[in-house]
């Protein structure tokens, strides 16, 4: 993992290789939103959905490679491997980060 991965992104990251939903939820605020497969899930409960389906559903691991960080704006490029066709694959997860907590992440 890159040594200059913010807390709450050590946090996500560290809880999805070991497939732990409730710490993959707790870096996130209240409001957050997450962008993914062209769907957008908005506040805890439906990131908690989001995160069953995809990541449990899918035994899916992100494995940082790299960070950009620019103000409150972290672009994590990762390998994810897991139970779906292509894997492993190269993803860009861009976390907006407020006040410690992840507000947004868009995963591209």
């Amino acid at each position: 993992m890159p040594p200059d991965l913010t807390a709450p992104l050590r946090a996500y990251f560290a809880a999805n290789a070991v497939f732990d939903v409730d710490g993959m939820l707790a870096p996130f605020a209240p409001d957050a939103i997450v962008r993914d497969e062209r769907e957008t899930h908005r506040g805890l409960d439906a990131i908690r959905t989001w995160i069953i389906q995809a990541t449990l559903g899918n035994r899916a691991v992100a494995s940082p490679r790299a960070i950009r960080s620019d103000g409150d704006r972290h672009r994590v490029t990762a390998e994810v491997s897991g139970a779906f066709p292509g894997s492993p694959i190269t993803l860009t997860f861009t976390f907006r980060i407020r006040d410690g907590r992840i507000v947004a992440l868009e995963i591209t």
